[in-house]
C-alpha cells in the first residue's frame, strides 16, 4: 500500500510527528514496529508484526516549501485470508493511511490556508 500527502511544512517539522515511539502506537496500534533504519529527516523503515507482518516506511522529501510524505506498507496478514478480507484490510488500511497524514497536516500546518506563503521567522 502506498499513500502520499503534501505537507506545507518543512520535513524537519514532519520527522518530530514520528520520533517518539509512543506516537507510533497511536498512527498504527496493532502493528509492532521496530526501526530498522533511521534516515534522520528523511524518515524511517521498520519491520512489522501483529496483525501484519513485513515492512513499512515513511519517507520525508522535500518539495517547494513543505513535505511530501510518502508513506509504504509492504505486509501480509498473519494466517489465512479470503480475498475479500485482504481488499478489506488494504481498504482499511489506506483510510487509516490518509487519516494519520490529513492528521499531521491539520496539527503541523497551524491552520496556514492553501496557497498561501509560509510566514516568515
Amino acid at each position: 500500500m502506498v499513500d502520499e500527502t503534501f505537507l506545507a511544512v518543512p520535513p524537519e517539522v514532519v520527522v518530530g510527528a514520528f520520533a517518539d515511539p509512543s506516537d507510533w502506537a497511536r498512527y498504527w496500534p496493532d502493528l509492532i514496529l521496530d526501526v530498522y533504519l533511521d534516515r534522520g529527516i528523511q524518515g524511517l523503515r521498520w519491520t512489522v508484526a501483529g496483525a501484519l507482518v513485513g515492512t513499512m516506511e515513511v519517507w520525508l522529501e522535500p518539495v517547494l516549501d513543505g513535505t511530501l510524505l510518502h508513506y509504504f506498507l509492504r505486509a501480509d496478514l498473519r494466517g489465512e485470508a479470503s480475498p475479500k478480507r485482504v481488499r478489506q484490510e488494504v481498504r482499511r488500511r489506506q483510510l487509516a493511511a490518509k487519516e494519520v497524514s490529513l492528521g499531521l497536516k491539520l496539527a503541523l500546518e497551524g491552520g496556514r490556508p492553501p496557497g498561501v506563503a509560509p510566514a516568515l521567522p
